[in-house]
């Protein structure tokens, strides 16, 4: 039917076709009406007939009833000479549109038509072939006036192109997944598939371990898709049926398009807004800060979406908690989700997803992306090391996690660690592989009501009763503040001690501990040191970046306002126009409580600031040569935690060997050592790897 239309406009629009029956009405006498006349011909054939040949007809026919009414008031023979013979070409023209059969099914639904009304088609076309297993809106098309700025590739079939926009402060991010570049052939055995496997609901103990029961669903559905494969005598490749089953399970037990994007290592955030299929999603790109998308979501993909998170989660979502907090895993990324649903949000369901990195962040890595200092770096794992207790502030998306999760990984091995959290950010899995002693604690939500989880609070008072840990707070975000400032006060956690916290300063530190969490004021004190990450702007406001501002020590001999009584001392404070942190004349000059107290601690440093201030040069020495290295030989892996824990590793047993042998922790001695290290391990890295 469609061909049929397709080859009506191209035979009436070529240079013979519209205009031979334009000749019709051309004579001199009828030249006052012919040029509206051929105008409104050509509007109808060359515009209307393409978007709407229903409405094309219907246009004609009305146009032919106009003139023979105007012909039956007129008295003027050259006009109605004229018009009988447009008459002619229209009918003519009606014609050829009538012998189509896609007008003669809709010749019954004619009456009362209206341009551009689209009831009559669904009526009529009804898809053999369509993805019913996906209810995402893509706008496919490139915008006609967007310049092309990148483009690249996730997991080799999906592609992103961004675009500069010129009427648009904000990039578009245009994605084609593989789904919408499947054949007639794939799309039938994916719809045939899907309905199969819809007969089966996945229970809440399924979702328990999503790992697992996407592993289930793949096989099933690979096992299915090969079947019915077979059975229409298709011929295709195991990667075909690789990618088909990865299809399927997005579209089943997955949450569709949101896996592709959090498969973009370069997706910060997305965000989706209500009401749903009205406006795209709206995503923060790694190099091109706020984009919006080609993707439009709709309701019933919301309400799927939704669903599954009250079943992955255990937490309500409903009128009397329209707020629901948690965390989702899928391959190759996690996120944490916040979802608003009524009556807080009016309009339906609205959902924000914070991206995590596939693996734990790490020191060099932040010197890497200018995050940090070298000796920020070194400062940071002398605190580390001397067990103090950190909090790290910042406002929202500033880096606050990813910076705790940097802090996990300097932790030596030997310890064991506890976190708690409400919503699971932290790189604990990732950790745990990696050898370390962790266990991870989930508590309730604090603006969850009616849960059955255990409230934070109470979660901290347990790690008390299960020996000597690290404490790792994910977020300090209520009344758990108490119980943990009252476990720091009767020194009941004998090693660090670290949790993130809203605040843009150590002094908004303060406020929001002591104001707004009802924590006694000389109870901060507990707190050693507060690191500051916060996001720095350019100057057009397009672009920002992430980084350390301040890292404070927070002394003890003040009373009532640590800002008035020099309670607070930076040791490290941010230069806008170094773009760096630079170390303070308190630090330089040996002026820090914080890291005299743990020198005191160690007989090699007691007393000895020298000794002290050698150490974190040290430190921050090593932590730089990480990374001129894996520039310099191009291996990136040099960076990530996998290695970094090694080289830490090394560092220790390396000053400890030296220790024992000279009696003195000798620095020089412990770089070319560690240096040597270092180089020896690359080497035979890249010798396997070569095998």
């Amino acid at each position: 039917m469609i061909q049929e239309i397709a080859k009506l406009y191209s035979q009436l629009t070529k240079k013979k076709g519209l205009a031979s029956y334009a000749n019709l009405i051309s004579e001199p006498k009828a030249a006052k009406w012919a040029a509206q006349w051929y105008a409104d011909m050509q509007n109808i054939i060359s515009n209307i007939l393409k978007r709407d040949p229903i409405g094309a007809y219907v246009e004609l026919k009305r146009a032919a009833r106009d003139e023979r009414i105007s012909i039956d008031k007129s008295f003027d023979q050259d006009y109605i000479n004229a018009a009988k013979k447009y008459i002619t070409v229209l009918q003519y023209l009606m014609s050829l549109i009538e012998k189509t059969k896609l007008l003669s099914l809709a010749k019954q639904f004619l009456p009362g038509y209206k341009l551009n009304e689209r009831s009559v088609y669904r009526r009529i076309f009804s898809p053999d072939i369509r993805p019913d297993f996906m209810f995402t809106k893509i706008m496919s098309s490139y915008p006609a006036e967007g310049e092309e700025i990148d483009n690249y590739f996730i997991d080799k079939n999906t592609e992103v192109t961004i675009f500069e926009l010129p009427d648009n402060v904000q990039y578009l991010y245009h994605l084609t997944p593989p789904e919408f570049k499947l054949s007639e052939e794939k799309y039938e055995i994916l719809d045939t598939a899907r309905k199969i496997m819809a007969e089966h609901k996945p229970t809440r103990q399924e979702f328990i371990d999503p790992e697992r029961m996407r592993q289930v669903f793949h096989n099933i559905g690979s096992d299915l898709i090969e079947e019915l494969v077979q059975y229409r005598n298709l011929k295709l490749s195991s990667d075909e049926i690789e990618e088909m089953a990865k299809i399927l399970v997005r579209y089943t037990v997955g949450f569709g398009l949101i896996e592709v994007l959090l498969q973009d290592e370069k997706v910060q955030d997305i965000t989706i807004n209500s009401p749903m299929g009205e406006v795209p999603m709206f995503i923060v790109h790694q190099d091109y800060a706020d984009c919006r998308t080609n993707i439009v979501p709709t309701s019933p993909e919301a309400e799927s979406w939704a669903s599954k998170l009250r079943l992955i989660s255990g937490r309500p979502l409903d009128e009397a908690n329209p707020i629901l907090d948690t965390e989702l895993s899928i391959p190759g990324a996690n996120a944490r989700i916040a979802v608003i649903s009524a009556p807080l949000n009016p309009s339906g369901l609205a959902f924000a997803f914070r991206r995590h990195r596939d693996k734990p962040w790490t020191l060099p890595l932040y010197i890497q992306n200018k995050m940090i200092t070298p000796m920020a770096a070194g400062i940071l794992s002398f605190l580390i090391d001397g067990s103090r207790s950190l909090l790290i502030a910042g406002t929202r998306s500033a880096g606050k996690t990813s910076l705790l999760g940097a802090v996990l990984v300097e932790l030596m091995r030997k310890y064991r660690i506890i976190t708690i959290e409400d919503t699971l950010e932290l790189p604990t899995n990732s950790l745990r592989k990696l050898g370390y002693n962790i266990q991870s604690m989930k508590v309730a939500a604090a603006l969850t009501k009616g849960s059955s989880e255990v409230p934070a609070d109470e979660g901290i008072r347990t790690t008390l009763r299960m020996g000597d840990s690290a404490l790792i707070i994910g977020e300090i975000r209520s009344k758990e503040a108490l119980a943990l400032y009252e476990a720091m006060r009767i020194g009941a956690l004998a090693n660090v001690v670290a949790g993130t916290i809203h605040g843009d300063s150590p002094y908004g530190v303060f406020d929001r501990v002591v104001n707004d969490l009802g924590v006694p004021r000389t109870s901060l004190k507990a707190t050693d040191v507060v690191i500051v990450a916060n996001p720095i702007k350019s100057a057009d406001g397009l672009h920002r970046w992430r980084r350390v501002t301040q890292i404070t020590e927070v002394r003890k001999h003040w009373e009532n306002d640590p800002l008035t009584e020099n309670g607070f001392v930076d040791l490290m404070k941010y230069d806008s126009k170094k773009d760096e942190l630079e170390a303070s004349e308190e630090l330089i000059n040996g002026d820090s409580e914080i890291l005299k107290a743990i020198a005191g601690n160690v007989k090699e440093w007691a007393g000895n600031w020298d000794a002290v201030w050698d150490n974190i040069l040290l430190r921050a020495k090593t932590k730089e040569t990480l990374v001129d290295f894996s520039n310099k030989t191009n291996n990136p892996d040099l960076l990530e935690a996998e290695f970094v824990i090694q080289a830490n590793d090394q560092f220790h047993k390396i000053s400890e060997n030296v220790r024992e042998e000279i009696g003195i922790l000798d620095s020089k001695r412990i770089f070319f050592e560690w240096d040597e290290w270092l180089k020896r391990h690359v080497k035979k890295m890249d010798f396997h790897s070569k095998l």
